[in-house]
């Protein structure tokens, strides 16, 4: 019975270094690799992005272009002026106006007040503005952003007195448009 015992703590002690020398292995399968990895897989700089809302006005970045001016020098000096000039983006692109002119209407008067027409503010102002082209009524557009998305606001004009504008008016009116109250162009 001695040497039974002696066997089956012998093989207990062979499996129990068995055990330990697979987990060294896996160990060092798993962890070396890692260490003598030159480069991490996963540091990659950090890259911040900003996605500005609905309301709020358009893209500036961070850093402005700047482009080099060379300054006149009035005396010799030691180092080199040199001025830098930053160009200025422009926040907003200027909107597209579209005037069509008929010579069967007043002309708008180079100085003084001129007037206008509101004939609405549409998304598709391709019905509207046929409707003015067939009636030869002058107007131009200009698209204006919203909340809702772009929409392209339809003026008629401009004219050089209130009377004509008024009698516009009534012509939008008679086309089944709602157009808005005569107003002086700013």
């Amino acid at each position: 019975m001695a040497e039974n015992e002696d066997v089956n703590t012998l093989k207990r002690r062979g499996r129990r270094r068995l055990v330990g020398a697979i987990a060294l292995v896996l160990a060092a399968v798993i962890a070396l690799p890692m260490v003598f990895d030159s480069e991490p897989k996963g540091s990659a700089p950090p890259v911040s992005v900003r996605i500005p809302g609905e309301d709020e006005t358009g893209f500036t970045p961070k850093v402005t272009p700047k482009t080099p001016a060379v300054q006149e020098q009035k005396a010799p000096e030691k180092s080199a002026a040199v001025e830098r000039a930053v160009e200025k983006v422009p926040e907003k692109p200027a909107p597209k106006i579209e005037i069509s002119v008929n010579k069967g209407l007043e002309q708008p008067a180079l100085a003084g007040e001129q007037f206008i027409v509101p004939a609405g503010a549409y998304v598709d102002p391709a019905g509207v503005i046929e409707k003015l082209k067939a009636a030869k009524i002058p107007h131009y557009t200009e698209p204006i952003a919203t909340k809702q998305g772009i929409v392209t606001r339809v003026r008629a004009g401009p004219f050089a007195s209130r009377d004509a504008a008024e009698k516009v008016l009534q012509q939008l009116k008679g086309l089944g448009l709602k157009p808005g109250n005569v107003a002086s162009k700013s």
